[in-house]
């Protein structure tokens, strides 16, 4: 019984931290209709600059996100300038190819410069554990998951109580009609999309201090991000969070209570369960945006 709260704890812990990584996924197509598959690469890319920063700079993991975090904000910006900014047609189907093929690039270079072996964040709190209810729990897990609670709070308080937000879930509602009454579309898309890459910085912090990584560890990633905004509701950010939390608890519980070969297996039968059931996912809209 230990071991099952155990596991659920920690399910709830990893659970935060990966609704932080979709929360920018669902936020761009929320806005943009825009499937960022490179989302996993760039997380990816957030590990690799704290992993750089401690090596090199020997930075505190944390403190090394006032760095990365501004400078993947910056990366977003170009990406949206560069790549998904000319999409005017059929946007959801060519940002799949446009933003597969920047993860290519991405997983690329970071190939050719780490190389695919291993490595993990290191920190005196990516080792420490503390002593709770009968068992051990790191000291990251609980880090991870506050940070997680901080950033998504600010991107709450950002969308739903600032001027910014209001542009931004006009465009939620109706592009078109937000662009009628003078909202500046296109900045406020490059922003979002901005903003959902900066989460990528520290969502790769959190998941390089708790998993070895490599340039290819970004195709399991992405697949299971993509499986927590279908689940939760393609662009709802609360449909993100819950259904984070409960596909790692389901997860981590089945490895202990059945075996870890199946953990994974058992992540995808309950999206196919519920999309049967519901297949808007969990906080979805039936209709589709209007433009």
């Amino acid at each position: 019984m230990d071991l099952i709260l155990q596991a659920a704890i920690i399910g709830i812990l990893t659970g935060g931290v990966y609704a932080l990584m979709a929360s920018g996924l669902t936020l761009t197509f929320g806005v943009m209709e825009i499937i960022n598959i490179g989302q996993g690469a760039l997380v990816i890319l957030g590990a690799y600059l704290i992993y750089v920063l401690e090596q090199k700079l020997h930075l505190d993991l944390f403190v090394g996100l006032l760095i990365t975090m501004p400078l993947m904000f910056g990366f977003g910006l170009l990406i949206e300038w560069a790549f998904v900014r000319p999409l005017k047609r059929d946007r959801i189907m060519l940002s799949i190819l446009v933003t597969f093929g920047v993860a290519l690039v991405i997983e690329g270079l970071l190939g050719l410069i780490f190389t695919t072996d291993l490595v993990r964040l290191q920190a005196w709190y990516t080792t420490a554990s503390f002593q709770v209810a009968g068992f051990y729990l790191s000291y990251i897990y609980v880090f991870g998951f506050l940070l997680s609670v901080v950033l998504l709070a600010a991107l709450y308080f950002l969308i739903y109580r600032t001027k910014f937000g209001a542009s931004l879930r006009a465009l939620m509602e109706n592009r078109t009609a937000a662009q009628l009454i003078g909202i500046p579309v296109e900045r406020v898309s490059a922003i979002t999309f901005g903003i959902g890459v900066a989460l990528t910085a520290a969502g790769g912090m959190a998941f390089g201090a708790t998993n070895s990584f490599n340039p290819g560890s970004s195709y399991d990633l992405i697949s299971r991000l993509l499986v927590i905004i279908v689940l939760g509701g393609m662009g709802s950010l609360g449909g993100a969070l819950i259904a984070s939390v409960l596909m790692l608890v389901i997860e981590d519980v089945t490895a202990v209570i059945w075996s870890p070969i199946w953990s994974t297996t058992v992540f995808f039968i309950v999206l196919v369960i519920v999309l049967l059931v519901r297949p808007q996912g969990l906080f979805g809209q039936v209709a589709g945006r209007k433009q």
